[in-house]
Formats: C-alpha cells, sequence, structure tokens
C-alpha cells in the first residue's frame, strides 16, 4: 500500500559554519530512535510506501551534533511512511563495525560511509545491493553523473551520496590581501604572481603546514585533477599508469613552482603543524596570507577569533592549463544491505532535494544534490562552497581515499612520506616520481 505524504519536515537554521565531520566511538548514541523536529518547515510531496509497524536500522559515524541534525532529516523519513529508524554511531571505525555485523549476520539495512573502496569491498563480497530502479530514477533525476558514478560498479548504482566535503578551497586573510591590492586569482599563473605580491607587501604569501603528508597530497590531487584531467586522475588512483608518467611530472614541476620558491611561501613549513598554518594567517597578529584546505578549515578559523564570510573569504582552486571548474573532496555515501523495501525507500528519500535541505539549514552540511536549495544555507560561504560542489563541471574523490591504506592513508610512508620528501626537496622532481612510484608499485601488489 502507497500513502501520500505531505507534511512539514522540521529544519532549523543555524549561522553554523561548515565545519569538518566529527567522529567517535559507538557510544551511548548508538541504537537512538531520529527525535521528532520542532523548528521551521520544509514541504515534501510523493508517494511512499506504509511502513508502519517497521524499524530500519540505520548506522553511520556521526555523533554529538552531526548525529542530531541527521536524526531530524530521518525524522522526515519516519513521518513520511510510518516507519521507526533507529540509529547507531560507529565513529571512524566503518569497516570493523560493519565488518563485524555482516559476519553475525545483523548488518544494517542502510549505512552511510566515506570510503568508496570500502563500497567497492561490499560489492565484491556481496554485502550490499544494488538502487532498486525507482531509487535510481530520484537519484539521476537529482546528482549529476559524476555522483553516480562514484557508487557505481561494473555498471550497476549502489549509493546514494548524502553529504559531502570541497576540498578544493583556498582561504585568504582580507585585510591582508586588501593592503596588498590582491584580487581573488583565477589561473594558477596569477596564483603564483598573488604570492608573489603578497611577499612584496611585507608578508608571506602562503604558509605550509608539512608535519604530516595528507595536506601535501591534497595539494598534488588538486594540481593533478586540473592539469591531467578526470580520465588521467582515475587511472593513476588506480595505478593504471606509473607515478613516473608525464602528467605526474607536470604536476609537481607546478608544485615547486610554489614549494620551491622561498619568497612564496612562509619559512619552515616542514616543522610546522597544518593548524598552526591557519593561526599564521589569522591569528591577532597575521604574518601570512594565504593557507590552503578543505571547507572544513572554517571551524579552524573561527577558532582563532576571525570571522568567516569577513575577515576570512576563500577562493576556488584556480584553473590550470585552462582547466574547467574542478573540484577534489570526499563524501557520505548511503547504501543498502539488503533490497527490502524499507531499505530501498530510506535510499530513495535521501536522495530528494527535501532530504539535502533538512540538514543545509541546520548548518555544517554540503549537499551534492544539485536540486537542493541554496538558499537555505546559513551563510554567504557555506553557500558559494556548495555552489562550487553542485556546479563542478568534474568532481573527483580524495585520492588517497581512493588507493591502498599502505600507500595513500599511512603515516610515514607512501604518497604522505613521499610528498614531505618532494615538499623539503622540490627540485627533485624525477626523484619524487621514482619514490612515489616505487611505493605505489609495493602497496598496490601487496
Amino acid at each position: 500500500m502507497k500513502i501520500r505524504f505531505r507534511a512539514a519536515m522540521a529544519v532549523a537554521a543555524s549561522a553554523a559554519l561548515l565545519a569538518a565531520c566529527s567522529s567517535a566511538e559507538p557510544s551511548g548514541d548508538a541504537g537512538s530512535e531520529a527525535p521528532a523536529s520542532d523548528a521551521g518547515t520544509t514541504e515534501m510531496t510523493g508517494d511512499w510506501p506504509d511502513l508502519g509497524g517497521t524499524t530500519v536500522n540505520v548506522a553511520a559515524s556521526w555523533s554529538g551534533t552531526e548525529q542530531e541534525n541527521f536524526q531530524k532529516v530521518l525524522a522526515g523519513f519516519e513521518e513520511a511512511t510510518g516507519a521507526t529508524v533507529q540509529y547507531t554511531s560507529f565513529g571512524d571505525k566503518a569497516a570493523d563495525y560493519l565488518g563485524t555485523q555482516i559476519a553475525g549476520g545483523s548488518a544494517p539495512d542502510v549505512a552511510l560511509i566515506a570510503q568508496p573502496g570500502l563500497l567497492k569491498q561490499f560489492v565484491a563480497d556481496g554485502s550490499i545491493k544494488p538502487l532498486s530502479d525507482d531509487t535510481l530514477a530520484t537519484v539521476k533525476e537529482n546528482y549529476a553523473q559524476t555522483w553516480v558514478d562514484l557508487s557505481s560498479v561494473d555498471g550497476k548504482d549502489y549509493g546514494v551520496w548524502l553529504k559531502a566535503s570541497n576540498k578544493s578551497t583556498i582561504w585568504y586573510n582580507t585585510s591582508l590581501y586588501d593592503a596588498a591590492g590582491v584580487t581573488p586569482p583565477q589561473t594558477w599563473d596569477d596564483f603564483v604572481a598573488a604570492l608573489q605580491t603578497l611577499s612584496d607587501s611585507g608578508v608571506a604569501g602562503i604558509s605550509v603546514g608539512a608535519d604530516v603528508g595528507w595536506p601535501l597530497t591534497d595539494w598534488f590531487e588538486n594540481a593533478y585533477l586540473r592539469i591531467a584531467g578526470a580520465e588521467k586522475y582515475d587511472q593513476l588512483t588506480n595505478h593504471e599508469i606509473p607515478w613516473t608518467d608525464d602528467s605526474v611530472k607536470q604536476t609537481l614541476e607546478a608544485l615547486a613552482q610554489v614549494w620551491g620558491n622561498p619568497a612564496l611561501v612562509e619559512e619552515g613549513g616542514a616543522q610546522r603543524a597544518f593548524v598552526d598554518t591557519v593561526t599564521e594567517v589569522f591569528g591577532d597578529s597575521p604574518k601570512v596570507a594565504t593557507v590552503y584546505e578543505g571547507d572544513f578549515l572554517a571551524a579552524n578559523i573561527a577558532e582563532t577569533g576571525a570571522a568567516v564570510g569577513t575577515d576570512a573569504l576563500y577562493y576556488p582552486w584556480p584553473s590550470m592549463n585552462g582547466s574547467a571548474p574542478a573540484v577534489m573532496g570526499s563524501g557520505d555515501v548511503a547504501i543498502a544491505f539488503n533490497d527490502g523495501e524499507a531499505a530501498q525507500a530510506l535510499l530513495k528519500y535521501l536522495a530528494t532535494p527535501e532530504a539535502a535541505n533538512t540538514w543545509i539549514a541546520l548548518g555544517g552540511f554540503t549537499s551534492p544534490n544539485q536540486n537542493s536549495d541554496l538558499s537555505l544555507y546559513p551563510d554567504d560561504v557555506s553557500r558559494q562552497i556548495a555552489q562550487d560542489l553542485v556546479n563542478a563541471e568534474t568532481f573527483r574523490f580524495d585520492m588517497s581515499d581512493l588507493t591502498p591504506s599502505a600507500f595513500g592513508g599511512t603515516q610515514g610512508q607512501g604518497f604522505w612520506q613521499e610528498m614531505i620528501n618532494f615538499y623539503e626537496d622540490p627540485a627533485d622532481v624525477q626523484g619524487a616520481m621514482d619514490a612515489l612510484e616505487a611505493a605505489a608499485a609495493s602497496a598496490y601488489e601487496g
């Protein structure tokens, strides 16, 4: 039986800034029901199955405020269908938690995970089910093809991307840019020139924290996506081309234009913690004008006392070699461990603009749903970040998260370490390529 649903789903507006996804161990938050919402309205229409008396088990990483906001999204599904949703937070242990539940025959109906590689693993072992035709139609109606492709395996579609992160944002101190007469650059050449102008004005152009490797891999991934293009990005991610390919050389040479020029980069980067770069740019006595990292940096900036939107703004990673707008980022994808009516209905619901709009208005959330309401974002900065994400002609997931962890996710080795080594000696492009290829070959063979 179908029920026609038209109801006021709860949304609460706030001035919260975009923040990084928080994660926590499974705890007292586990097994909680989605709360009823109590502020604001957004209208939802549609035919939904009558799931009265059905309990839908959902697991994801979110706890604290993010869990509360997600449960307000789930409350809309409960109201639409009559189902009861039980939520469990698995913190940062998605693979361990879900693996244990699968082995014990008690996998949740739906889980949201941040690792496309884990999705592929679940497909390979038969743990998750493809989207139903109805759900897939809703996904295709609301998402750009690049997002559909991200959760497709061997021609079948398995996921709905609810939450996204834009990691192609370069943040700057507005007062220092204004004092130097610098405007946000559109191209890489303009970016390099802007850093030089800022340096000439008496402050360092950009601060880099290279005591760990992941921020440096993000630099590489953004540059590579624009220089080499999406197809080669995918090939390098899968090690279908070597790290000695000419496209890697071009990318490293571009990065060396900045990293290898002490007139542009604040000294001491090899020993600087990433979080300290934010203070260098936005602290009480700023010494540097620019810092690169993703949209989550807004939360770090706010902790310095600087106001995002006035003291701090961002511009998209500049075009390189005439590249079209592109975004490198990450996200959370919903997958179903069974093909029952309730699980598929929830995936369809999460693919609707209304589900996205509920969380958008609460803040701290970016939606890849291209039909979501941009006007609901609580501030201009988060709205523009989302618009860049939705309008990007190309989106690619963080390469590090797609490669074997021995190469892309382990401190002191692989991609992380070799980018640190290159940062310390950016003149040795060939040496960096050879080292990256050796590390990749070992990790992918393993």
